[in-house]
């Protein structure tokens, strides 16, 4: 691995790792350093004094990398330290992944042995990091230098000493670079010892540091033994207003079949609202064995036109369309109608099939198999999916299966298709979904993948460490200002946020929570503005969230009532009621205000009222700041004081300072740390409020 590492850092930019990274000594060597004693033929590592630990970001240990977006900075962390009094250097190298040279960015020292360093993700892909650092001779002997000048000492000797570094230096140095070197070294022998002074401001040149620093001698320099990554993603990686839509419902009557040509005449509908992403429940053909019904009653009648996400028929599987939808040439239709309105179309990839897919009949054993012979259908007792048939990864044939499931991707990516959200990937191997996406986007890095893991928490980070973009989260069930807080904070803190970026969704096909069932208009007013301004991405499930459909099964149950999985639905995009403005709104004030495009920044702030939350983001030069206060109580008003870390935002605490609501237009002049908010769910539960 060590002469690996060497053979790659031949070639650095702009400065040099010197003669090697990393030397190796025999055993008769190294019994002179005072080595333990070793068997003849054995190799240590050559004495090195510096140590490299604690490095931050990485995740479990470097096995996995971290995220960030092309154009962001990388600031890496580590403590670097060396026995004895030596002054250290350190620098960051890093590159693409493929490329062979490193690049390198200086290090800093900030107290108690702890150093930073940066460098900006320009390119999508993967880049790699480590740290190289060593004992700074140069920087030892011109500390000391001045130490014994100032304290009136003989520093004839010193100087010598000074040149043969300098001279050292130049050797190692080349071009113009080299020559300067040499004059300043000449220039210190023609000092003389007396003119203290003139040497010490001579050694003290920042144009000799500079050079110095960059020739500095690295033959003994210690490199951190492991490379980490980083995934550089697109800018909608972290920021990006996702709608979801059934193509079939997009008709004016309940028996006939939506299609991709309804669709785009739904498109200024989406657009007019603010979203970019257009998230299209399965397209594929439907089967018909094992088919649900309305409200997934069973038997079927025969009008009814089952679940999308049993995928599969005799008109093909996971790379044809449902012809009740159009052709190709339709869908591709719609994506160039998108992309001119700023909207990308994002696929639904649910690996599995419905009994009538033609992997049934031609691979059966990507299947399980009961005792009797039969395949084994999806089930989560007491629930089953008779019209599902989940794949089977554990048999002789899964390298062929994972291949075609690979091709599936790669054929919608030819169609256009790079954003993709991945039903239940949790009930697939996670060595699967690794080597899927890295397949995938070794050649294509632009695209997204989201994951619908409504599961353990460590299953979902641990989706997200292998590769997944965003990942939804639990935010349709945090519905209290404790659970909010507490949730969030986990989110964006290290180390959760290096690798884990949330989708927010405040209801879904397979979600109607019990807040918005019994809240009505407020609810879904509080949580839109929530799961905006919490999360860079979220999304709804529409036209029910603008319509505010509340209406389920049963008691207790969370599934729609008249669902959409299993019908098709009439809306009345129309109806006087809809908050269709509201989200319009919402999502203008998310493209106006950066602070509100990414979560790292998100800090909550005290309010004495546990029915209010408050929290803010804010750029990172503060040049924006949205200060969000919502009111969880979707029946009665509520009112309290929130304090605001003054010093933290730079506002002057004697002076007032105004803050506008956004979602109304209104102005209000606040003044010191608490002010005093009130919030009349029947009017407006919540406030995005910019200060100036």
């Amino acid at each position: 691995m060590y002469n690996d590492f060497r053979k790659r850092t031949s070639g650095l930019c702009p400065g040099k790792l010197g003669r090697c990274a990393i030397e190796r000594v025999s055993a008769t060597e190294a019994g002179s350093l005072n080595f333990p004693q070793m068997d003849a033929g054995t190799s240590v590592l050559a004495l090195s004094r510096v140590v490299i630990e604690g490095i931050e970001p990485q995740i479990d240990g470097g096995r996995f990398p971290i995220k960030r977006i092309q154009g962001d900075r990388v600031a890496v962390e580590a403590d670097i330290f060396a026995d004895g009094h030596e002054l250290l250097n350190a620098v960051l190298l890093y590159r693409l992944s493929g490329e062979r040279e490193w690049c390198e960015a200086a290090m800093h020292p900030l107290g108690n042995d702890r150093w930073l360093g940066e460098f900006r993700v320009m390119k999508l892909g993967q880049f790699i990091y480590t740290i190289h650092a060593w004992i700074d001779e140069f920087q030892t002997w011109a500390r000391d230098f001045r130490k014994k000048y100032d304290a009136g000492q003989d520093i004839a000797v010193d100087l010598l000493m000074g040149v043969d570094l300098i001279q050292a230096a130049a050797v190692r140095a080349g071009g113009a670079d080299s020559r300067k070197l040499a004059e300043f070294a000449a220039g210190l022998v023609d000092i003389s010892a007396k003119d203290g002074q003139a040497a010490a401001e001579q050694i003290l040149h920042a144009e000799l540091s500079e050079l110095m620093a960059r020739y500095s001698d690295r033959s003994s320099a210690t490199t951190y033994p492991q490379e980490l990554g980083v995934t550089v993603d697109r800018e909608k990686a972290r920021f990006s207003t996702w709608y979801e839509m059934f193509p079939r419902s997009c008709t004016s009557r309940p028996n006939k079949h939506g299609t991709f040509r309804n669709c785009i005449d739904r498109l200024d509908y989406i657009s007019e609202m603010g979203f970019d992403v257009l998230y299209l429940p399965p397209i594929h053909p439907i089967g018909y064995s094992g088919r649900k019904g309305k409200n997934n009653g069973f038997p079927p009648l025969p009008d009814d036109t089952g679940s999308p996400w049993a995928i599969g028929s005799e008109e093909g599987g996971h790379k044809a369309l449902h012809p009740q939808l159009g052709n190709l040439d339709d869908f591709k239709r719609l994506q160039t109608e998108a992309a001119e309105r700023g909207i990308e179309i994002a696929l639904d990839l649910a690996f599995q099939c419905s009994p009538d897919h033609p992997y049934v009949r031609e691979h059966e054993e990507w299947f399980r198999h009961r005792p009797d012979g039969s395949i084994q259908y999806a089930e989560n007792p007491p629930k089953k999916y008779e019209d599902i048939f989940p794949l089977n990864f554990e048999n002789e044939h899964a390298s062929n299966l994972c291949e075609e499931l690979k091709s599936v991707v790669l054929y919608w990516i030819e169609q256009g298709i790079k954003i993709f959200r991945v039903d239940n990937p949790h009930t697939k191997p996670f060595s699967f979904w690794e080597w899927l996406i890295e397949e995938v986007r070794r050649d294509y890095p632009d695209t997204i993948f989201l994951a619908e893991a409504f599961t353990r928490p460590k299953v979902m980070y641990r989706l997200a460490k292998l590769g997944f973009t965003q990942s939804y989260t639990y935010f349709a069930w945090k519905n209290t200002k404790s659970e909010i807080t507490g949730y969030f904070t986990e989110l964006t803190q290290a180390p959760v946020r290096e690798f884990f970026r949330a989708s927010l969704w405040p209801n879904t096909p397979d979600i109607l929570n019990q807040y918005l069932q019994d809240g009505g208009r407020p609810a879904f007013m509080s949580r839109l503005v929530l799961a905006a301004t919490l999360g860079a991405s979220y999304g709804i499930y529409g036209p029910t969230y603008e319509l505010c459909e509340n209406r389920t099964m049963k008691q207790g149950s969370e599934d729609y009532l008249d669902s959409e999985k299993y019908q098709i639905r009439v809306w009345p995009l129309d109806n006087p009621g809809s908050l269709r403005s509201l989200v319009a709104r919402v999502n203008a004030i998310r493209r106006e205000n950066p602070a509100l495009q990414s979560d790292r920044s998100l800090r909550f702030y005290p309010l004495d009222n546990d029915q209010l939350i408050a929290y803010a983001k804010t750029t990172e030069d503060l040049t924006n700041i949205i200060l969000v206060i919502v009111n969880l109580d979707f029946r009665y008003k509520q009112s309290g004081w929130v304090q605001m870390p003054l010093d933290d935002l730079r506002l002057d605490p004697s002076r007032t300072f105004q803050v506008h609501e956004l979602l109304t237009g209104e102005h209000y002049q606040w003044r010191g740390a608490r002010n005093y908010v009130e919030l009349d769910p029947a009017r407006m539960p919540a406030h995005i409020l910019k200060v100036r």
